[in-house]
């Protein structure tokens, strides 16, 4: 099995283009505009995880929790 590795300097976009199951698990932690049409192809293409973290006030700590259930590591 393929290991999953998030790195959060990347972009939201190329992210959620890899793991097509991310968007949704970022939906769940509060990026609630991560689903709306046309964000990911927009703010998504600059917007790293970092920054979305810090925009919208969630810990980095949480969201790299929540990942970790997923089956994801994080890096970054």
């Amino acid at each position: 099995m393929e290991e999953k590795i998030i790195d959060l300097n990347r972009c939201v976009y190329d992210l959620c283009y890899e793991y097509k199951d991310l968007p949704e698990i970022l939906h769940e932690l509060g990026f609630v505009d991560i689903i709306k049409p046309g964000m990911l192809q927009t703010a998504g293409r600059f917007m790293t995880l970092k920054k979305g973290a810090t925009l919208k006030k969630i810990s980095l700590n949480t969201i790299k929790e929540a990942l970790m259930l997923y089956g994801y590591k994080t890096s970054g």
